[in-house]
Parts: structure tokens; sequence; C-alpha cells
């Protein structure tokens, strides 16, 4: 169980979250929704302890920050960069270097997981491809896999499904089925829209505060978004096909 209560976070003299109270059981996938500038990846990479926050986080009733190698986290794309020259089984073996020891060579074990992780994804055959070499989708999937081999409970995902292709999309929503029947947590930064959001078991709508927790249809409501986009609600309705809220 993942529980987080009272969490802010405030920076540049304003706050970017503040008193965000919720839970999250074992085997949910919760997505995270709200307009630009909401908060969204600020909450991820609050949990992760990359800024400074206030509250509370536990996985289990212990502090996530007692155990940040049971957290598993897949950035934007556009926060990575692509033209530094690493391999993608480089990239995935990193989720075992950290546990082993940045100076240890690793093991046997440590190679078996990262070659069934990359299997997985379907992409063990270009494990030798200079990380910029593969398209945004294999990019993607290399990623998941490195999450994969990190053997976590909770996994925390910004914005998965952004440029990808039908392939990698299908591999990662049947990965996120194992993840959560295996009892692995699921917290997923979401831009998608429309009938894409039933996935989910509950959506966290916000806009710096937390405006709505509950199930994709309680949460779609027009109040609900009008709530958080106030004056920018009707493109995001006519994105989103306004009639799926209602």
């Amino acid at each position: 169980m993942l529980e987080v209560e009272r969490l802010s976070v405030h920076y540049r003299d304003a706050w970017a979250l503040e008193n965000i109270n919720f839970a999250a059981a074992s085997g949910e996938m919760i997505g995270l929704i709200g307009p630009n500038g909401a908060g969204k990846s600020t909450l991820i990479k609050a949990l992760l302890g990359l800024l400074p926050m206030q509250g509370e986080a536990t996985l289990n009733g212990i502090s996530l920050r007692q155990q940040r190698h049971r957290i598993a986290y897949v950035p934007q794309r556009s926060q990575i960069d692509w033209d530094y020259p690493v391999t993608a089984w480089n990239v995935v073996m990193m989720a075992r270097t950290a546990s082993l020891g940045w100076f240890r060579k690793p093991n046997c074990q440590a190679e078996q997981i990262v070659q069934a992780a990359l299997e997985r994804v379907e992409m063990f055959d270009l494990r030798q491809r200079q990380i910029g070499q593969l398209s945004g989708g294999q990019q993607q999937r290399i990623f998941l896999a490195r999450a994969l081999a990190q053997q976590a409970d909770l996994f925390l995902f910004d914005e998965p499904f952004t440029g990808i292709d039908k392939k990698t999309e299908a591999i990662m929503l049947g990965i996120f089925a194992e993840l959560r029947a295996q009892g692995k947590t699921l917290l997923i930064c979401n831009h998608e829209w429309g009938k894409a959001l039933n996935r989910y078991d509950r959506l966290l709508l916000l806009n710096r505060v937390l405006l709505a927790d509950d199930t994709p249809k309680a949460v779609m409501t027009f109040d609900n978004i009008q709530r958080a986009y106030g004056e920018n609600l009707q493109p995001v309705a006519q994105q989103a096909e306004l009639p799926f809220f209602c």
C-alpha cells in the first residue's frame, strides 16, 4: 500500500502542490491527469525524492526515503539525453548495477534478469544498439525493461504513451496487466483522453491540489474538468470527446 499524506511542494516562490492525500493499493493502476503545470510530474519527482517536499509518503508503512530500491521510474522521453553513448543492454543493466554496486561486475543472475526484461519487451535482438539509434517506441521499451529489471514494488511512469507506436503500446499495456496481477502498484502521469482513461482503476485529477480521486467515470465529469481547466475547458473537451464525461 502506497500512502501519501499532506504532501506539498514549494519552489520558485509558489506552491506547486498543496496538501495531497491519497492511497494506492497493491495491484492498482492509477492515472494522474490535469492541465499542463498542474503538478503531475512534480508529484512523481517528489515521491522519488528528486524534489524537497513536506508531508509523508510511505510504502507498506515505511517511508519511501528508506526504500528507494523498491521504486522504479520511467521518465518522460524529453528528459533523457539520447545522444549519450550507451547501449540498450547497458541501460537496462543500470537497474541491477545500483543494487550490486557501481564498481562490481554484473553476476550471472543480473545478466539473466536483464536478458529476461529485454526479451519481455521484444528488444533482446537490439541489445547492442546505441540507445540514440532506436526509434521512439523502442527507446521507451528499453526504459520499461530497465524498470522491470529493477524488480520494484512501486512503478512510476511519466507520460509513457507519448510518441510511441501501436506495437509498443500493446507491449506496455500487457506488461502493466502482468504487474497488476503480481500485486505491483502503478502510478502513471497521463495526457491521453477519452476512452483510454478506462484502463485505469482510478484517476487522480490534479491542479496544484487534488480535485478528484475516484473511478474514471466518476472523475471525468463536466464539473470536475471545469474546475481543473477553467477557461481552457473548451479545447480540452473537444479533444476528449465531451459526451464521454457525461
